[in-house]
């Protein structure tokens, strides 16, 4: 039984690679509810915003009503632009006639079940116990190869690099090749104890914030850590070791490698309370020659250049459609 589940969770979360990949699927099915955007007069209701922001809601953990509310706002604006813009591609792909040959919707399909070693029917089952059958999910399948057809039809970048334009590209860009880099943080940390009241988050976010304000102030870091960090470190003044990326909370580290050392950070919560987080050293992660990744550098600028020109085709795609905003 559990191999089994196992089994279905591996392929259930190829197809959310593969759907991730090319964009949320946009459910015809779904119950008509109250319309949030008006698309060229295609309606997105609400219904299907909720249905792809529920597993993102369930990632934001704070027990602050507001605060919650106000990610949740923020999460749903980002989705539902992301719907506006798979709407308007879907739109264009059909006053441009495109088409996708049905072997090549049957070589997608292929593809998912080869990358997760599935049977035809494995993935059938997979797809029933989602609520979802096979032809449908082949049309699903089917309209994500129309975007991605109509994108290269419609986006067109220069192959054609200067060389000195890919070392400032390198040079801009050198943290993502450091190899090996370690990180030494401080912290000063906020406990929030289990079951606490969110009013009681909240005075405790403001303890923090008080913290934060004397550190901007010019109070040095490591003192307010002894006197307020509520964890082990405090007899460090906040220091901690040397990390390499994933050893730490991902919440946590995510804004540990952003900063500059001797930079101080806002407010970051994880599980364990709110952080203010100083980063005290970088060493190692030596970037290797431009010369020796020069293949890298040229597939990430064209990459970036892609990505661009897909934001100006949809900036273009926008301009000259009519869009009312509801939600």
């Amino acid at each position: 039984m559990r191999g089994r589940v196992e089994k279905r969770k591996r392929i259930l979360l190829g197809m959310g690679f593969f759907l991730f990949l090319y964009g949320p699927i946009s459910s015809s099915e779904a119950a008509v509810d109250r319309i949030v955007a008006v698309v060229n007069q295609e309606i997105i209701t609400l219904s299907e915003v909720e249905k792809w922001t529920g597993p993102l809601r369930q990632e934001i953990q704070t027990e602050d009503r507001w605060e919650r509310r106000e990610r949740v706002r923020e999460v749903s604006r980002t989705v539902l632009e992301r719907m506006i813009e798979e709407k308007l591609i879907d739109q264009e792909v059909k006053r441009a006639g495109v088409k996708v040959p049905g072997k090549e919707v049957e070589s997608a399909l292929e593809e998912i079940r080869r990358q997760n070693n599935a049977s035809q029917e494995d993935l059938e089952k997979a797809l029933n116990k989602d609520g979802m059958t096979l032809e449908a999910f082949k049309k699903e399948v089917e309209k994500k190869l129309l975007r991605m057809k109509l994108i290269s039809w419609a986006v067109k970048t220069d192959s054609k690099v200067e060389e000195r334009e890919l070392e400032d590209f390198y040079q801009k860009n050198i943290t993502r090749y450091r190899r090996n880099e370690s990180y030494r943080p401080g912290h000063i940390l906020f406990i929030i104890p289990n079951g606490a009241t969110p009013e009681e988050i909240r005075e405790i976010r403001k303890r923090c914030q008080r913290v934060l304000e004397k550190i901007k102030g010019g109070e040095d870091f490591g003192e307010m850590a002894l006197l307020y960090s509520q964890d082990g470190s405090a007899k460090d003044r906040g220091v901690l070791g040397y990390f390499k990326k994933g050893e730490l909370l991902p919440a946590f580290e995510k804004e540990a490698i952003r900063l500059q050392i001797g930079e101080v950070s806002g407010i970051i919560r994880t599980e364990y309370g709110f952080h203010l987080i100083k980063l005290l050293d970088r060493k190692g992660g030596d970037a290797p020659p431009f010369e020796e990744i020069k293949e890298k550098v040229f597939a990430d600028y064209l990459d970036r250049e892609k990505e661009k020109a897909i934001q100006q085709f949809l900036s273009t795609l926008k301009e000259k459609s009519v869009i009312d905003i509801r939600l």
